[in-house]
C-alpha cells in the first residue's frame, strides 16, 4: 500500500475542500518523517526568518539618529571639525547599508534553507496523487478526459507549492513585520500611532478580502474554461487522423475556439478585479501613511518630534506597504490556489472500486486452471452483462470466447484482470478466489495482447522492456525474436533505439501487435490472454501475427476471445456467447456439426471472406476501380488506402527529414 493510503483526504463543506483540513494534509509533507535534515533546515529557515525581520523593521531607525545629528550639528569653517561633527550621522549610515546587506542576506539564506523542504513536500504529495490515480478502478479512467486529468495535475501541484510557499516565506514574516512595527512605534511615538497603523491595516485586511472572495468565483469560472480548452486541444491532436479523414480542421478550430473565448472572457474578468483590487489596497494604504505623516508634522512644528522622526515614520510605512500589499496578495493568491487544489482533493479523494482485503495473500500459480463459477456482473448495475457464466480453462489448454459484439467476451477478460468485481459467483485460479489475493500479483500472473495495442511515445526498447522492466538487453532481444519483430528492428537506422510515436503511431498495426507480443514473451505469465489480438489486421498480416501468437501460447493456460473463428479452430474448447450467457460450448468440429449460432457465425463469416476474395479478382481484372478490402471487409479506394498506409510505412530518424521504410 502506498503512504498516501494512509492519510485521511480533506473532507468537504457544502461542496467544498475544508482548508483547514487540507493545511493538516499537508502539514506531513512539509514536516516529513524521518527526515530530521528537513526539519533542522525548517527549523534554521525559522530563525533566519525572524533575525531577517528583526533587521528590516529597525533599519530605518539609523536614519533617523543620521537625520537628527545633522539637523543638530552646528556649522563650522574646520574641516577637522566638520568630520568630528560628521562621525554620528556617517556611523549611522554605515549602519544602515550593514543592515540592508544583513537584511538580504538573511532572506538569501531564509530561501536557500527552504528550497528543499519546499520542493520534497510538492515532490511527494504530487507523486502521492499520481500514484493514488494508478490505483483507481478502470471505470474512473473510463470516464475522465486525459486532458483534463493532465490539467488537475498541474494546477494542483502549483497550487500546493504556491500554499507553503506563501504561508511559511511570506505570511509568517509579514505577521512579523507587523508587529515589529507596532513595537516600534508604540516604543517612539505613542500608541496614536500605533492606533493609525492597526486602523490601516484592518480596513486594508477587509477589503482584501471582500474583494479577493468575489474574484473566487471569477478565478473558478478561469480555471474550468481552461480546463475545457486543454481537454478539446488535447481530445483533438491525439485524434488528428480522424480529423484528417473527414476533413473537420475548421470544425475543430472552431470548437476550439468557443472554448478560448470562454477562456478570454474569464480572464479579462480576473485583470478588471484585480485592477479594482489593487487601486483600493493603494488608496486605503496612503490615507494611513499620510495621515500619520501629518501628525508627525505637527509634532515637529510644536518640537515634540523631530525630523528624524519624520523622516524614520515616512520610511517604515514605504517598507511596511511591500508586505502589507503582500498580506492582500497572500490572502487571494492562497484562497485562489485552494481553488485550484480543490480538484486535485477531489482526486485524492476518489477511493478506488476494487481493493486489497485487508490481509490479502499474493497468487501462488501452479498450474495456472481458470474458473468461471456462476459469474453475473453489470457495469451499471441495472443491465447484467453475464449472466450465470460458469466454465474452466484447464492447466494448459486454451479456450476461446466467441459471440456477436456485446456478447460479453471483453467483459471475462476484464474481470479475470480484476478490473471490477463480479456480483455474484467467483473467478478462480488454482482455487484461489481472485478477491482474497493482491492485485499486484494477480496482474503479475497475467499477459495480454488487446486488440488495440497502445504504445508509450518512447523507444521500441522501452515498449518491449515494459514487460519486465528489469530484463536484461540479452532477454529483450530474444522476446522480440520470438515476436518475429527483431528483424524489422535492425533495419531500423536507430534500431531498438527508434521511436514509436504518440500511441505507436509510427508503426503499422502488426508491427505494434509484435511489439505487444515481444513484451508479453519478456513478461513470461503463466496465464495468457488474447483479446481480439488480430481482429483489427488484413489477412496476410493475421496469418503471420497468429503463427507468433501460438509459440507464446505453447504450454500457457491460453483464454482466446476472437471475432474471427478462424483465429480459433484449433482451440481445445470454444464457449459460445449470447446476450451474456454461454449458450454453446465444444470444439469447432462438434459446433458445426450442432448448427447453432457458431455455425450460423461461421458461415456468414466464409461468405463475407468469399466476397472479399471475388471482389479482389474483379479489381485485378479491372472490372472495379482500384479498391482492397480493408481487415473488415469494407472496400477501401486507394487514395484513402494510402493515407491510412502512411503512417504505419514511416518510422523517422530523430534529426533526419528522410522517412526510412522498411517492412517485413
Amino acid at each position: 500500500m502506498h503512504h498516501h493510503a494512509s492519510r485521511s483526504v480533506p473532507p468537504e463543506k457544502h461542496g467544498k475542500t475544508d482548508h483547514k483540513a487540507i493545511f493538516r494534509y499537508l502539514l506531513p509533507f512539509a514536516w516529513p518523517k524521518g527526515r530530521a535534515d528537513l526539519k533542522a533546515r525548517l527549523v534554521l529557515a525559522a530563525v533566519v526568518l525572524v533575525a531577517a525581520k528583526v533587521v528590516t523593521v529597525f533599519m530605518p531607525v539609523t536614519y533617523k539618529y543620521a537625520i537628527d545629528a545633522l539637523t543638530a550639528m552646528p556649522k563650522t569653517d574646520g574641516a577637522q571639525a566638520a568630520w568630528t561633527l560628521a562621525a554620528v550621522p556617517l556611523f549611522m549610515t554605515l549602519a544602515y547599508a550593514g543592515a540592508r546587506i544583513a537584511m538580504t542576506g538573511f532572506q538569501q539564506l531564509r530561501d536557500v534553507l527552504f528550497a528543499p523542504i519546499e520542493q520534497n513536500a510538492t515532490r511527494m504529495l504530487t507523486t502521492s496523487a499520481f500514484r493514488h490515480v494508478h490505483d483507481l478502478s478502470l471505470r474512473f479512467h473510463l470516464d475522465r478526459k486525459t486532458g483534463g486529468l493532465t490539467r488537475v495535475f498541474d494546477r494542483g501541484k502549483i497550487a500546493v507549492d504556491l500554499i507553503i510557499r506563501m504561508g511559511v516565506l511570506n505570511l509568517v514574516p509579514t505577521i512579523l513585520e507587523v508587529l515589529f512595527v507596532c513595537l516600534l512605534f508604540g516604543f517612539y511615538f505613542g500608541w496614536t500611532f500605533v492606533a493609525i497603523v492597526l486602523g490601516m491595516i484592518v480596513i486594508y485586511t477587509w477589503y482584501s478580502i471582500a474583494v479577493s472572495e468575489k474574484r473566487i468565483a471569477i478565478r473558478r469560472e478561469y480555471i474550468e474554461a481552461d480546463t475545457d480548452a486543454t481537454t478539446k486541444a488535447v481530445d483533438s491532436l491525439l485524434n488528428y487522423e480522424t480529423v484528417k479523414y473527414f476533413g473537420n480542421e475548421r470544425w475543430e478550430a472552431d470548437r476550439f475556439d468557443r472554448s478560448m473565448q470562454r477562456y478570454e472572457r474569464a480572464s479579462i474578468k480576473t485583470a478588471t478585479s484585480l485592477a479594482a483590487l489593487n487601486f483600493g489596497q493603494t488608496v486605503i494604504f496612503t490615507v494611513g501613511m499620510v495621515t500619520a505623516m501629518a501628525l508627525s508634522a505637527h509634532g515637529v512644528a510644536t518640537g515634540a518630534m523631530t525630523v528624524g522622526d519624520f523622516v524614520l515614520i515616512n520610511a517604515v510605512f514605504i517598507q511596511l506597504y511591500q508586505p502589507l500589499n503582500l498580506m492582500g496578495v497572500i490572502y487571494r493568491e492562497i484562497k485562489q490556489a485552494f481553488v485550484d487544489i480543490e480538484a486535485l482533493f477531489e482526486l485524492i479523494g476518489q477511493k478506488p472500486e476494487v481493493k486489497d482485503k485487508p490481509g490479502a495473500k499474493p497468487l501462488i500459480v501452479g498450474a495456472g486452471a481458470i474458473r468461471f463459477d456462476n459469474v453475473t456482473f453489470s457495469y451499471d448495475g441495472v443491465r447484467p452483462i453475464l449472466r450465470g457464466v460458469d466454465f474452466e480453462v484447464p492447466p494448459g489448454h486454451m479456450v476461446a470466447l466467441v459471440g456477436p459484439s456485446g456478447a460479453g467476451k471483453s467483459t471475462i477478460s476484464r474481470l479475470l484482470y480484476r478490473f471490477y468485481d463480479v456480483k455474484t459467483g467467483r473467478i478462480t485460479i488454482d482455487g484461489q478466489d481472485v478477491r482474497d489475493v493482491t492485485q499486484e500479483s494477480l496482474r503479475a500472473a497475467i499477459g495480454i495482447v488487446p486488440q488495440d495495442t497502445v504504445l508509450f511515445n518512447d523507444t521500441i526498447e522501452y515498449n518491449i522492456r515494459y514487460g519486465r522492466v528489469d530484463a536484461t538487453d540479452a532477454e529483450m532481444r530474444e522476446a522480440a525474436r520470438m515476436a518475429q519483430i527483431d528483424g524489422f528492428i535492425k533495419q531500423l537506422p536507430l534500431g531498438y533505439k527508434s521511436m514509436v510515436g504518440e500511441r505507436g503511431l509510427k508503426l503499422s498495426g502488426g508491427e505494434k501487435q509484435r511489439v505487444a507480443i515481444a513484451r508479453t514473451i519478456l513478461k513470461g505469465p503463466p496465464i495468457l490472454i488474447l483479446d481480439e489480438a488480430t481482429s483489427a489486421l488484413d489477412s496476410f498480416t493475421e496469418k503471420e501475427i497468429q503463427a507468433a501468437l501460438d509459440s507464446v501460447a505453447k504450454g500457457r493456460t491460453t483464454l482466446v476471445i476472437a471475432h474471427r473463428l478462424s483465429t480459433v479452430i484449433g482451440a481445445d474448447t470454444i464457449l459460445v456467447l449470447d446476450k451474456g450467457r454461454i449458450v454453446e460450448r465444444g470444439t469447432h468440429a462438434s459446433l458445426l456439426e450442432a448448427r447453432g449460432l457458431y455455425a450460423a457465425l461461421w458461415t456468414r463469416q466464409q461468405e463475407a471472406e468469399e466476397a472479399r476474395r471475388k471482389l479482389a479478382e474483379m479489381v485485378e481484372e479491372g472490372a472495379l476501380p482500384t479498391v482492397e478490402p480493408n481487415a473488415s471487409g469494407a472496400a477501401v479506394p486507394a487514395h484513402m488506402r494510402e493515407v491510412q498506409s502512411r503512417r504505419s510505412c514511416d518510422l523517422e530518424e530523430t534529426g533526419d527529414d528522410k522517412a526510412v521504410a522498411s517492412r517485413t
